[in-house]
């Protein structure tokens, strides 16, 4: 159960990296978005800071996975508020992605 928490949030948390390098412009021009790479990247950095406490006390590997995945969880749908009401990015790939990480963290929670 281990292996599997560390592995759902390590993904997840380069998950996000990838997803703010891009609307930074980093990874690939034309999605830029600054405040969605910023909240992307607390999101991330939440993500792999809890992935490297699980080294620290591996016996808290289920509550810290869980604690960073439900953040992670509520990050993405405060992602898709501001889709809908028209503040975040509303391109193919931002709507396809979050939707992706909208079932990547509940897949990850009902696994740990």
């Amino acid at each position: 159960m281990t292996r599997v928490t560390r592995l759902f949030v390590l993904i997840e948390g380069i998950t996000f990296i990838i997803a703010a390098l891009t609307h930074f412009g980093v990874l690939i021009g034309g999605y830029e978005h600054h405040l969605a790479g910023r909240a992307e990247s607390v999101i991330g950095i939440v993500l792999l800071a809890g992935l490297a406490l699980t080294w620290i006390r591996p016996a808290w590997t289920r509550g810290i996975g869980l604690a960073v995945q439900a953040f992670a969880l509520f990050g993405t749908f405060v992602g898709i508020f501001t889709i809908v009401v028209g503040i975040g990015p509303r391109t193919v790939p931002d709507v396809t992605i979050r939707s992706l990480k909208t079932g990547s963290p509940s897949l990850a929670l009902s696994a740990t």
